[in-house]
């Protein structure tokens, strides 16, 4: 045991520096995120005993440098080259005047979040749907006097809906794998779940923006300078690579900036620079949090978790209980949904069949509650990302993401009483 929590322990560091002394000073910009996760890194670095120090940092790098970190990277790089570039245009500027035009001030939350589930269901992807609203999203709420945290968290919340629910998403197709059933079984147990919470969060939405007003007088609207986020809009549903289309989109929001004389070759050159630097503390937070995990996990903290969250199971409930508690603290040490439903898919599965769970509950069960996680840690790629392209601390937008707790406690809601009968 006093293993287990020491491997641990790097995490613990890294939220007493960060979380509590944020909360004490009433500040969450008073200490740096990427402070916290260095003295947390090098924390992990010299408690990791036994092997030379060389060996550790060797352990540290290939979790800083594994191929799922480097396309982040790479997503956070074409990301801010886009949305920088996208902005001097003035791309978002005019996207946010058309949305502005065709819907009624108070059906912007709503309509927001609609987008925010329709496009996700429909590419798989958070991340995918997160650049590509964010920026609106932020536009919106400059136009409306809204909370940008609020609305930005709205956005992150609906993402979420189609990666816990689309058919196409590395997490259901890894969930049902796992537990050997169809991704049409998975995806009716998950309505069951999600489709409540989905319509609840649409209706406040709807009342929440009864009263809200547009501050601003709306711009003429241009449209080609909108044809940037509509073909990233467009490929993104119809399931395109988000590297492409972030690609594309960079390529058309640079030769309409050209067009226009928003900018000239080196101007474009030097948007796209100012964009990728933008994003520098999310690449660096990304790599210390990829070192991290990893060193955790090769102490055998993830072990350790796995060991103790299923221990005393004795009970279908409890069970299923602890299939779910075990993905989210495996997700919070690793802040990759995937990565935790692959890491303990195996023994959900031996649990599931011990104790007579159904295989499509507990692939429900794995998704959920890992999506739901991933949805609200500040060090995950969801909230960093939503973070870097509304300039936000991260930490700032998860009192907003009510979607995300909601779903957690539909979910155990699901648990305690049965829920759906069919399935359970």
């Amino acid at each position: 045991m006093k293993k287990g929590l020491i491997a641990l322990s790097p995490l613990l560091v890294f939220i007493a520096l960060y979380l509590v002394t944020s909360i004490i000073a009433r500040d969450f910009y008073k200490v740096p995120i990427t402070v916290a996760f260095m003295v947390a890194s090098i924390y992990a670095v010299i408690i990791s005993g036994g092997i030379p120090i060389k060996k550790r940092i060797d352990i540290y790098s290939r979790g800083a440098g594994t191929s799922q970190m480097m396309l982040m990277i790479w997503i956070f790089v074409l990301a801010g080259a886009f949305a920088n570039t996208a902005r001097v245009t003035g791309a978002i500027d005019a996207t946010v005047n058309l949305t502005l035009t065709l819907l009624p001030p108070n059906m912007l939350l709503a309509g927001l979040f609609l987008a925010a589930c329709f496009i996700s269901i429909s590419i798989g992807t958070s991340v995918g749907t997160i650049v590509a609203l964010t920026p609106i999203a932020a536009g919106i709420a400059n136009h409306t006097g809204m909370e940008l945290p609020m609305i930005v968290g709205l956005v992150v919340g609906g993402s979420f809906f189609g990666d816990n629910l689309s058919f196409i998403s590395d997490t259901t197709i890894v969930a049902t794998s796992t537990q050997e059933c169809r991704l049409s079984d998975k995806f009716r147990v998950n309505s069951y779940i999600v489709m409540p919470v989905a319509l609840l969060m649409l209706l406040y939405y709807l009342f929440l923006g009864i009263n809200t007003h547009l501050s601003q007088q709306i711009g003429e609207v241009e449209f080609l300078k909108v044809l940037p986020y509509l073909v990233v809009l467009i490929t993104a549903v119809i399931g395109m690579n988000v590297m492409a289309v972030l690609t594309l989109g960079l390529l058309l929001s640079g030769i309409i900036g050209l067009c226009y004389g928003a900018f000239d070759f080196y101007g474009w050159m030097r948007a796209m620079g100012d964009g990728i630097l933008n994003m520098g503390e999310l690449i660096i937070i990304t790599i210390m949090a990829g070192g991290l995990l990893e060193l955790i996990k090769y102490n055998g903290g993830i072990n350790f978790i796995i060991d103790r969250m299923t221990r005393h199971v004795n009970s279908k409930k409890g069970a299923e209980l602890s299939i779910a508690a075990l993905v989210s603290l495996v997700n919070v040490c690793t802040a990759n949904n995937t990565v935790a439903i692959l890491t303990v898919g195996g023994i959900a599965k031996k649990i599931g069949d011990q104790f007579g769970v159904d295989n499509r509950k507990c692939a429900s069960i794995l998704d959920t509650f890992s999506c739901m996680m991933q949805g609200i840690i500040p060090y995950g790629a969801q909230l960093l990302m939503a973070g870097g392209l509304a300039a936000l601390n991260p930490v700032s937008i998860v009192p907003y993401l009510y979607y995300p707790f909601l779903l957690g406690v539909m979910s155990v809601i699901s648990i305690l009483f049965r829920y759906p009968k069919k399935y359970s």
